[in-house]
């Protein structure tokens, strides 16, 4: 019996383990994006992430839709990467405060979860 609770314990705590990675990637991503990108980063305040998910559902063209357009919080010309070949991508919603104000946005991430290819 002792046998069996150490290794529910210790599938649990890998399947933990495995489950955190991908989302404090994605959040420090979105992090550093809004650093390098934000007219004021410290204005966005209260920050809470929902879970990371992935999608095939975005197309390139929306994609390229998404980086034109522009927002007050952002800068005007934002360098993004390009996107890699493939379908998949990762989001991650962003909940936060700016002026008193609450707003969302939506993070798409390229499949290596190494770069934001846009944004809503």
């Amino acid at each position: 019996m002792k046998r069996i609770t150490r290794i529910v314990t210790c599938i649990t705590f890998a399947v933990l383990l495995m489950g955190c990675g991908p989302q404090k990637d994605a959040e420090r991503l979105v992090d550093q994006f809004i650093e390098q990108n934000a007219i004021e980063p410290t204005a966005i305040q209260d920050v809470t992430y929902l879970r990371i998910d992935s999608t095939k559902m975005i197309s390139d063209s929306l994609i390229e839709a998404m980086q034109q357009r522009s927002h007050e919080l952002f800068k005007e010309e934002i360098d993004y990467p390009v996107k890699s070949k493939g379908n998949k991508l990762y989001f991650i919603r962003m909940k936060f405060t700016y002026k008193g104000d609450t707003l969302r946005h939506t993070f798409y991430i390229d499949e290596t979860l190494e770069h934001i290819v846009a944004f809503k």
